[in-house]
């Protein structure tokens, strides 16, 4: 069996005291490789050092999140396009729009979005979409900028079947399944017995959302297995047939055909 870890923050301060530690636990549960969606201009060092001390297995990604959108968000993109010229990158995020923590700045995060949507098809990546509370204002921009250069996966997906259907209505999307798909009234799961698994992603989206029994501990690659077991469980599929097709997935999404 092997997976890919397409959603996770190992470069962040959570992991400066066990790094190397998470990354060989991460290999020894069959975690072939991880996509590492960046914050914002101040992560990018860290980004990047994380991804030169193992290549070709951390992939990385540049973006400005929602959530760091803020009065100077356009010299943030500045740097972020600037990046794009400068490093190897696998997608551009993670964007979105995330009206959970803070409505004040809706019309700058929605002013960005737009724009790294527009980077993604100039360069030619895909896209990793942060949707929390803000599906409707989301899908408003995509249904405008989507055409067969856009393409992606809404990340961490926490929306219902009619979410999940306007997502797949796009034709060039995935949806990421993390560790909320374990929770018992996580409700995820409800929706996941009705999706194709041919898009859909796995991720952890470490340090965030560990599965349970893990719930309130710091989350890491190495509990992939237990989301992939739960998908499985939930499509009533082979584990094997999961990790297969969703690495594949993730894969051809991401170009990283070097991982197998």
């Amino acid at each position: 069996m092997q997976l890919i870890d397409t959603h996770s923050h190992i470069f962040t301060e959570e992991f400066n005291h066990d790094r190397p530690k998470v990354i060989a636990k991460a290999k020894g549960e069959a975690v072939v490789g991880m996509v590492l969606p960046n914050i914002d201009c101040n992560s990018i060092s860290a980004l990047q050092n994380t991804t030169n001390a193992n290549k070709g297995y951390c992939y990385p990604c540049v973006g400005l999140h929602p959530t760091s959108v803020k009065a100077n968000f356009k010299s943030e993109l500045k740097c972020i396009e600037a990046e794009l010229t400068k490093n190897k990158y696998y997608a551009i995020g993670e964007i979105g729009i995330d009206l959970y923590w803070d409505k004040a700045f809706i019309e700058e995060q929605t002013e960005a979005f737009r724009y790294q949507l527009q980077l993604a098809k100039k360069y030619s990546l895909p896209v990793i979409i942060h949707s929390r509370n803000s599906f409707n204002e989301i899908f408003s921009v995509v249904d405008e900028e989507i055409d067969d250069g856009l393409k992606g996966v809404f990340h961490s997906f926490a929306g219902g079947i009619e979410e999940y259907n306007h997502i797949m209505h796009y034709k060039t999307f995935y949806v990421g399944i993390g560790g909320v798909v374990t929770f018992k009234n996580g409700g995820i799961d409800k929706v996941v017995k009705d999706m194709d698994l041919s898009r859909i992603l796995l991720e952890t989206d470490s340090p965030y959302l560990s599965p349970a029994p893990h719930r309130g501990k710091r989350n890491e690659p190495a509990n992939l297995p237990i989301i992939a077991q739960k998908v499985a469980d939930v499509l009533e599929l082979p584990l094997d047939y999961v990790a297969r097709v969703t690495t594949q997935n993730a894969i051809e999404l991401f170009s990283i055909h070097s991982v197998l």
